[in-house]
């Protein structure tokens, strides 16, 4: 007995083990149903690329911490329209100094006359040709009692306290005052808006039309002076070989005088760098720049 019926709960295990495989398979092969849409694709969420810096030169000298840096456009000399390619960083105790204008003045009549030489010159009574001897005697004649005809009581007669050339008006400011008319004058001429940042001197012809048109588009005024540390290209001083209000100068050159001369000043970016670190070299240098057959040991 207990043989048969455990025969009998195996018979019947086996026999609902076949009816769900019946069931499965009955539903497996009834008729298709609709197709399941597929679950929408998740769309990564893209943020807005952050905008590339439009500071296009940082300061070459570190800034002190009281103070921020000046900013001015770089421009191209490549297409009239081409004036806004970014930002340049101008340290602000070059380009933002404060506007001293004796200083200004006293650098301005420095350069026009410590080179100056006078040669004006004239004859005194003793190199006027003539009036060696008395025009007459010394009493008896009734008339003012003379010399020399070559006196210079006389018409003809020597010079007292002319010019006696060459005369030279020499003399020499201090470093520290030239290096802040150069600093003074840059400032001025930004605060004016006439102060333009160039990345490069190309230009793509050497028509000197060219520069007067691109001038004139840019509202540069009547005169612009042009200054840069490198060679300068080839088609730039070809144009300006040829006209008098555009001229070019090295950034060795450039002084007071010229840039207070010139209605616009244009500078690239290698010079504004080159400016920095000389002018600012001063206000920290060590060591006296005379006698001038010393080497300077700070020099940058």
């Amino acid at each position: 007995m207990i043989r048969t019926g455990g025969s009998g709960l195996v018979a019947a295990a086996v026999r609902a083990w076949a009816r769900g495989r019946a069931g499965a398979a009955g539903v497996s092969s009834g008729p298709p149903g609709p197709p399941a849409t597929p679950e929408p694709r998740r769309e990564k969420l893209l943020l807005p690329a952050l905008p590339r810096s439009p500071v296009l030169r940082a300061c070459s000298v570190p800034v002190p911490p009281h103070r921020s840096p000046v900013q001015a456009w770089v421009e191209s000399l490549r297409h009239h329209d081409d004036e806004r390619r970014g930002l340049t960083d101008l340290h602000p105790d070059v380009f933002a100094v404060r506007p001293r204008l004796d200083i200004l003045h006293m650098v301005a009549m420095w350069q026009k006359n410590f080179k100056r030489i006078s040669y004006a010159k004239v004859k005194t009574r003793a190199e006027v040709r003539g009036g060696g001897r008395k025009p007459w005697r010394q009493k008896g004649s009734g008339r003012a009692r003379h010399g020399s005809i070559r006196s210079p009581l006389w018409r003809g007669g020597g010079i007292a306290h002319g010019p006696r050339g060459p005369t030279s008006y020499y003399y020499m400011l201090p470093m520290k005052v030239r290096v802040l008319g150069l600093k003074v004058a840059l400032t001025v001429k930004l605060m004016q808006d006439d102060l333009h940042v160039v990345d490069s001197l190309e230009i793509p012809t050497a028509d000197p039309q060219y520069l007067v048109d691109l001038a004139r588009y840019r509202h540069w005024g009547r005169s612009v002076l042009i200054v840069d540390v490198n060679k300068m290209p080839e088609n730039i001083g070809t144009a300006a070989a040829g006209l008098k209000t555009i001229n070019l100068i090295p950034a060795l050159g450039l002084n007071v005088h010229s840039m207070l001369k010139h209605e616009t000043l244009v500078l690239t970016l290698d010079t504004v760098t080159f400016l920095e670190e000389k002018l600012l070299w001063h206000d920290t240098r060590y060591s006296a720049l005379y006698p001038f057959s010393m080497p300077y040991s700070d020099f940058p």
